[in-house]
């Protein structure tokens, strides 16, 4: 058995020395179904219904914008990946672009993210497996699914791909046969159903019945929906042709996240009334499968979420562990952490699945204090990792224009104006939080969460003899 530790820190671009030594086990097919399955995630399942409710039929155009800034977003990591394909993905980028001190921030304020996503997602998953078999702990459907995961993880990583195809393939399938039936009935193709035309579009109050305020919150709740899908470009990085499996995935983001997020908004809104209870109490899918008379509807809605959940869980505990083994590497950790053994981060496996399950007992023992600051701490890390993200290709683009051309395989559309177009874009996410009371305080504790992370990773630096680079 193979044991390579974590290099120590250097003052220039991170070693290829952790990427050299996990294992490259991760086929084409895996990636190809890792970037589409990201794109499905549990958000669209479990959280478009509040959207819906708050949005009414305007939740279509809420999730057109927020999944055009995605693609920006992934377009210019995408760029960079293709670039310097690495399983620090944008933490490696953001260290070369501004300094130490950016990728320790970002990598670590998107570990916590994972990890404590993690343990929600078991939660939920926990939460239908017992609606099945009642009297059964949580607690300990959580832990069956964290040793599962931890298995997988733990072995070598081709593994890891392989349920990821298979979750993937499930909710690619279930979505498609979604729209598939959603477009029959609006056509009124589909036997037992008429075509309700526009009504659901214009009726009860237009297409805005909650007005300005109703559409911010759907436009906020659709943001959120769509993190996982930088989980490919740390997956790249394992795969066998990273540079390839990078530019496949960014350039076909734009095709996926408008059939699959747009598209389910749309047939959803045309099918049942927004202000149906059911869109935002038991979700909107299965408001519309019912709605269709699709016997079982329920039940088959928690077979796929509880699928999205698991893929969910399956694919944070890999990017956690990944990144905080990029991050070991880069002299921004405990150096055990980062030990590599037969190709695959165990220690890191390891932490990132322990931190997840200790966010579980947290839910149980605190409740009340503990556990929901916890979530605001989180509410609003995926911005914060899309603007150094945003920066980061502001700055290397314009160094690999001069420097290495060659490696510009995937290039970020008009650049510099949408890469600009994207940070005021989110800056005007921020604003927009701190004026809804639900947000606000997610906001101010991602706030205080980023800023003992940058302080740390400043200080860091500083001891290091490192200057801060511009």
């Amino acid at each position: 058995m193979s044991r390579t530790s974590a290099p120590p820190p250097t003052a220039g671009p991170p070693s290829p020395t952790v990427d050299s030594a996990l294992t490259h086990g991760l086929k084409q097919r895996h990636l190809s179904m890792i970037a589409l399955g990201g794109v499905i995630g549990a958000g669209l399942f479990v959280g478009s219904g509040a959207g819906i409710a708050a949005a009414g039929p305007s939740i279509v155009i809420a999730y057109g914008i927020s999944g055009l800034l995605v693609m920006f977003v992934m377009r210019m990591l995408g760029e960079m990946s293709a670039a310097n394909p690495v399983s620090g993905s944008f933490s490696v980028h953001a260290d070369r672009a501004i300094g130490p001190w950016a990728g320790f921030t970002a990598g670590w304020s998107f570990w916590v993210l994972l990890c404590v996503a993690v343990g929600l997602e078991g939660i939920g998953a926990a939460k239908i497996v017992t609606g099945w078999l009642p009297g059964t702990p949580e607690w300990a459907w959580v832990a069956l699914f964290m040793l599962v995961f931890l298995g997988t993880n733990l072995a070598a990583v081709k593994n890891f791909g392989e349920f990821e195809f298979w979750f993937a393939a499930l909710k690619v399938v279930a979505i498609t046969l979604f729209l598939v039936l959603g477009v029959l009935a609006l056509l009124g193709v589909l036997p037992g159903t008429d075509a309700p035309g526009g009504s659901n579009l214009t009726g009860e109050g237009g297409l805005l019945p909650n007005g300005s305020d109703g559409f911010i919150i759907g436009l906020l709740a659709s943001v959120f929906a769509y993190g996982g899908l930088e989980t490919v470009t740390i997956a790249a990085a394992e795969s066998e042709n990273p540079v390839q499996g990078v530019a496949k995935a960014v350039r076909t983001a734009m095709w996926r996240i408008a059939v699959f997020y747009v598209g389910s908004m749309a047939v959803i809104v045309a099918l049942v009334p927004w202000d149906d209870p059911a869109v935002a109490e038991v979700g909107p899918f299965y408001a519309a499968l019912d709605h269709l008379g699709i016997s079982g509807a329920a039940e088959i809605m928690n077979v796929v979420i509880l699928v999205a959940l698991l893929s969910a869980m399956n694919a944070n505990i890999y990017g956690a562990s990944r990144m905080a083994c990029s991050l070991v590497a880069r002299g921004q950790g405990p150096k055990r952490i980062g030990t590599i053994s037969s190709g695959v981060p165990r220690n890191a496996v390891l932490v990132s699945s322990v931190f997840g399950f200790l966010c579980v007992l947290l839910s149980y023992w605190r409740p009340d204090d503990v556990f929901p600051w916890l979530l605001n701490m989180i509410g609003a890390v995926i911005l914060v990792v899309w603007i150094f993200i945003a920066v980061s290709q502001l700055i290397l683009r314009s160094r690999m224009e001069r420097e290495a051309p060659e490696k510009l395989v995937v290039r970020m559309w008009l650049f510099p104006v949408l890469t600009i177009v994207a940070l005021l874009a989110m800056a005007g996410i921020f604003f927009l939080m701190l004026r809804q009371p639900d947000t606000r305080d997610q906001l101010l504790a991602t706030g205080a969460l980023t800023a003992v992370l940058i302080v740390t990773g400043l200080v860091r630096q500083k001891r290091a003899g490192r200057e801060p680079r511009a």
